[in-house]
Parts: C-alpha cells; sequence; structure tokens
C-alpha cells in the first residue's frame, strides 16, 4: 500500500513539473517569435548565454569536452538524491551564442528523470525556435553533439541502474 501511495506522489510530482517545463519552453518560444528579425533573435541568444553560470576550472576537463562542437563546450550531467532521482546539466562554452544554446538545453534537460531526458524531442523545440534554418552547420552539428551527450549519459545511468541498483554520480 505504501508503495502504491509513494508512486502517485512521484508521478504527481513528475506531472507538476513536467508542466511547468512545458510552460517555460512555451515562453521560450513566444519570445521567439516576438522578435521580429533573426538578428534580434541571435541577440537574445546571446543575452540568455551571458546569463549562464560558468563551470569550475576542475570541471574543464577531456571527459567533460562535447567534442563535434565549433566552440569548445563542457558538460557536466549529476544526478541527485531526490525520488524519482533527477538530473542537473551544468555546460560552459567559449562562445555566447553556443552559450545561449546551452541556456535552451538546460531548459530542457535540468530536473528530469533519465526517462524524460530520452523522451525528449529536443530536436522539435529547435524546430519550433527555427533554429534548424537559421544555425550555419558546424552549429547545428555541435548542438546535435551536445543532445547526444546528454541522451547517451541519461541511457547509461538507466542501463547501470537496472544492472547494479545505485550508480555512483561521480562516474557520469
Amino acid at each position: 500500500m505504501a508503495k502504491t501511495f509513494t508512486t502517485i506522489l512521484e508521478k504527481s510530482f513528475l506531472e507538476a513539473r513536467k508542466t511547468k517545463q512545458q510552460a517555460r519552453i512555451d515562453e521560450l518560444v513566444e519570445n521567439f517569435e516576438f522578435l521580429g528579425d533573426w538578428e534580434e533573435r541571435f541577440s537574445y541568444l546571446i543575452e540568455l548565454g551571458k546569463n549562464l553560470p560558468q563551470l569550475e576550472a576542475e570541471e574543464k576537463i577531456e571527459t567533460n569536452r562535447v567534442h563535434g562542437c565549433q566552440a569548445t563546450v563542457y558538460l557536466c550531467m549529476t544526478l541527485d538524491p531526490s525520488e524519482p532521482p533527477v538530473f542537473t546539466v551544468r555546460a560552459d562554452a567559449d562562445a555566447f551564442i553556443v552559450k545561449g544554446l546551452i541556456s535552451i538545453l538546460l531548459l530542457l534537460y535540468n530536473k528530469k528523470t533519465a526517462e524524460e531526458i530520452i523522451k525528449t524531442n529536443a530536436l522539435e523545440v529547435f524546430r519550433k525556435l527555427g533554429l534548424d534554418k537559421h544555425l550555419t552547420m558546424t552549429r547545428q552539428n555541435g548542438l546535435y553533439s551536445m543532445v547526444e551527450r546528454i541522451e547517451t549519459l541519461a541511457k547509461l545511468w538507466r542501463r547501470s541502474e537496472s544492472l547494479y541498483g545505485d550508480w555512483d554520480t561521480a562516474d557520469i
């Protein structure tokens, strides 16, 4: 009985979080649509990037580097000990436009379970924002590399959790 009650609470918590995240994504899409031309939209993206917190120097290591990006990008994921466990994604780059793209990724992926991360269709959000048509091919490749890295880490955690139970988040 207690497990059923816990499951109901978890589902309720996930639904409330999902609704809040969807509202923030909808607001982002509306902001992009409100801005007239792509010069203004890129300026907005750069502003988002300027507000991105930097990673610590010890986090900017080769293990955390995302390959396939034109800019130098580092990405870390940690597992929050909540129930259900959710991930915090942090990243940094040496280009403001890429930092802006990272801000969008954090909006899409932060505080989600591995299952939610895997089910997130980031490419659909990028399409809604028009980024698929207005980013250079090298920026698109970098963006796809960041998405792939986040999804891969979530899949690795899910697979190892099912095999081994508790997993040390330092391994991510």
